[in-house]
């Protein structure tokens, strides 16, 4: 039987007043625990994006016509509101299983020996993210599923995603100062490359804004610009960043780069390929609800690869000094 200490007055009082403190006191997680957990908080803001596409392509944005309640009598849907209310209530618990991902990772990235302070930053960095973007998702209803506030809501999931990638990637690294891999001038090419997949982004959530899928069956407010002209400029963007990748590519293997860049540059080509396909097989099939949601979670999931190149073109040493039983300071290199 395994013994567990009683919980004293002084102890309880230290978990009321800093319960991170005192669950890092008592619990030292693996490494991998803690790469699992912010791996499990990526994996949520990419699975609430893709949800969050289905209410709208369901149409059942409206579902639960108010904030923070469903109805103005009732917190939960309600049998009147039909299946719609159940899609959009249940997209507003899934950031409840987001917020418990974050949480996890938080508590993970504190709890680590040595403590790494900038892990538990970025925890909260989106943990506050979620908070806002749970605030802006409530006006988006209340105004009516503008098309402006859902582009906004839809560009600080990306913002999520973007921290908790570097997250899940700090955890897979060292806290040593970091070592680039390739020289300046492919560094540029990789953040013009950056740009220029923020650009596609944005871009991208105006073609939804003025497409046909509104997010209800109601009347709803359309961005007022010519969806074909900025479906076609979405597409140079796209050709852009394809562009951009192969050349970087090119590039990589030209000035004989490590393994890291040129697989993360390789695995982002064949994404962006695969998104290509299914763009344009919407495309010209009038947007079936089912390719638009597989091509927001290939918006998503480039958008990682794209963070993950820039990532990978450099790499920071594990350095562990001072350990209990610990005599002397290890450096280890770590692969991106």
């Amino acid at each position: 039987m395994v013994h567990v200490p009683k919980l004293t007055r002084a102890d309880a009082v230290a978990a009321l007043r800093n319960p991170l403190a005192f669950i890092a006191a008592r619990w030292t997680p693996h490494p991998r625990t803690v790469q699992r957990a912010a791996l499990a908080a990526l994996v949520m803001s990419v699975v609430i994006v893709v949800t969050g596409g289905a209410v709208r392509l369901t149409g059942s944005g409206l579902g639960c016509p108010t904030w923070p309640t469903c109805t103005d009598d009732s917190l939960t849907t309600t049998r009147a509101m039909g299946v719609h209310g159940v899609i959009e209530f249940g997209n507003r618990m899934l950031t409840y299983v987001l917020c418990a991902a974050v949480g996890w990772a938080i508590v993970a990235a504190r709890s680590q020996k040595p403590w790494r302070r900038h892990l538990t930053r970025l925890g909260w960095a989106q943990f506050w993210v979620v908070m806002g973007n749970a605030v802006l998702g409530g006006i988006v209803v209340l105004v009516g599923l503008n098309p402006y506030t859902v582009a906004a809501h839809f560009l600080l999931s990306c913002a999520l995603i973007a921290v908790a990638a570097v997250m899940w990637q700090r955890t897979r690294e060292g806290d040593g100062a970091p070592r680039p891999l390739v020289g300046k001038a492919v560094q540029q090419l990789v953040w013009f490359l950056v740009a220029a997949a923020v650009l596609l982004i944005a871009v991208g959530t105006v073609v939804t804004g003025a497409g046909p899928h509104a997010g209800d069956s109601s009347e709803v407010e359309r961005i007022p610009i010519d969806w074909a002209t900025v479906t076609k400029l979405h597409a140079v963007l796209a050709w852009i960043v394809i562009t951009l990748t192969f050349a970087l590519w090119f590039v990589l293997k030209a000035v004989n780069a490590p393994k890291g860049p040129l697989d993360r540059t390789r695995e982002l080509f064949l994404v962006l390929l695969a998104q290509g396909v299914i763009g344009y097989v919407q495309y010209f099939t009038h947007l079936p609800e089912a390719l638009v949601a597989a091509h927001m979670l290939g918006s998503a999931v480039i958008w990682i690869w794209v963070l993950r190149v820039l990532l990978s073109l450099r790499e920071r040493p594990l350095v562990t000094a001072d350990l209990p039983g610990s005599s002397a300071e290890a450096v280890v290199g770590t692969r991106a």
